[in-house]
């Protein structure tokens, strides 16, 4: 347990029995005399992924959850839930495509990730920034195409559907920004 005071961007913290972590903290002090610093946070309730902002006294008490992130691996698709497996256990889990969301554009069979665990149970995963894919489908290269703001559209081996420069062709391996969902570079064979 730790005041609000002590709130930095990247903890995790516990309310109603819910884990957040802390996407911002803004500290404000009033200008009336004897009044509180108030901290102003933005949470992510790492359950359903909203958000949330909520101000606290600077001297009120902030649980801590029992949340941890654990190795991972991606193993196979059964259904309409995917099977993963924690490297540090070797304990087989499903979660659903629903409790993902866009993350299912990026699982590959053999992926490694890291494990969301909240109270010994598996909530959801964090995947690496950047993930190397297949081109699968796009128009063929154009002629005289440089790097340059033009873009096409493209299909990778998971679905996904990116803007890629002109000059990529299907088989190529591509990276790709798990955040943004947006192409950086060639990757390597």
């Amino acid at each position: 347990m730790f005041t609000s005071a002590e709130l930095k961007k990247g903890m995790m913290i516990e309310l109603d029995k819910v884990p957040y972590l802390v996407i911002d903290v803004a500290h404000q002090t009033p200008s009336a005399r004897g009044a509180n610093m108030l901290v102003k946070a933005k949470l992510r309730n790492m359950l359903n992924k909203q958000t949330l902002e909520k101000t606290f006294r600077s001297g009120d008490k902030v649980d801590e959850p029992n949340f941890e992130t654990n190795p991972g691996q991606f193993l196979y698709r059964e259904g309409d839930s995917l099977v993963f497996m924690d490297l540090s256990t070797y304990e087989q889990f499903n979660l659903t495509e629903e409790t993902l969301g866009d993350s299912i554009y990026f699982l590959k069979d053999g992926l490694d990730l890291r494990i969301q665990i909240y109270n010994g149970e598996a909530v959801g995963i964090e995947l690496a920034n950047s993930i190397e894919l297949e081109i699968t489908q796009t128009e063929p290269a154009l002629k005289g195409a440089t790097a340059s703001a033009q873009t096409k559209s493209a299909i990778v081996e998971t679905g996904l559907q990116i803007q890629v420069p002109p000059y990529i062709e299907i088989g190529e391996i591509v990276k790709v920004d798990t955040r943004t969902h947006t192409f950086i570079s060639r990757g390597g064979k």
